[in-house]
């Protein structure tokens, strides 16, 4: 006698981080329920994948209805599954997460109004208690985004096309933290694998000499793409 097949809907969930390296400030993007169940809580953007639409459709959906900003960096992240849900009919399913974590830079992002729901950014020291699953799947991407920074060039999706070495150990600090190296040795690591090239431009912030501006060579960077930069 076979087994009634369990009900399940596919549903896309988004990590989406904006780096503040100025302040050296993590956010993460989070929206406040206005239904049951966990009315009131914060959780991940997410959306029920519609029919005829992929997963990175979706995904990318959510991410154009919360905010306006060009060519965030956005990737698969796992899929989580088992949680119970019912829906309007009161009638019960299996929901299963397809997470995706995207990274933007802070200031070039703005938070679309909506009349419905409230979306904030909120420090990723200071989180409120999430609904669902949603914790681990914000950890989960937490560590992925650390990893990424080892052994991909994800940190140069979100810096302008020119910055300088500075601008780089402090984006690296904002998000594995200010001990993570000492500056000179990240500069010395950075500049012996050769794919950032020197401008011969400056800029003058302030006070003290200018700093050199440098450009990411994205083919001098393809062969080392394997291998953990290992900065700290």
């Amino acid at each position: 006698m076979l087994k009634e097949l369990a009900e399940y809907r596919v549903g896309v969930d988004n990590v989406i981080f904006s780096v503040d390296a100025q302040l050296n400030r993590l956010f993460v993007l989070l929206f406040q329920r206005e239904n049951t169940p966990y009315q009131g809580y914060w959780s991940l953007p997410g959306t029920l994948v519609r029919k005829d639409e992929s997963l990175e459709g979706a995904a990318q959906r959510i991410l154009s209805e919360k905010i306006t900003v060009n060519n965030p960096y956005l990737e698969q992240l796992y899929t989580f599954s088992g949680a119970e849900k019912k829906n309007s009919k009161g009638q019960i399913f299996t929901y299963l997460s397809i997470s995706y974590f995207a990274l933007l830079r802070y200031e070039n992002a703005q938070l679309v109004n909506k009349p419905f729901g409230t979306a904030t950014w909120y420090n990723l020291k200071d989180l409120p208690e999430l609904a669902f699953e949603h914790r681990k799947i914000l950890d989960y991407g937490y560590q992925r985004l650390r990893n990424k920074l080892e052994y991909s060039p994800i940190a140069f999706d979100v810096l302008p096309e020119l910055f300088t070495l500075n601008d780089l150990y402090q984006l690296y600090c904002t998000i594995l933290g200010e001990n993570f190296s000492d500056y000179s040795n990240f500069r010395s690591r950075l500049l012996k694998m050769g794919f950032l090239n020197d401008t011969g431009s400056k800029i003058y912030r302030g006070i003290g000499r200018p700093a050199k501006l440098y450009r990411f060579d994205a083919e001098a960077f393809a062969p080392l793409k394997d291998h953990p930069l290992v900065f700290i």
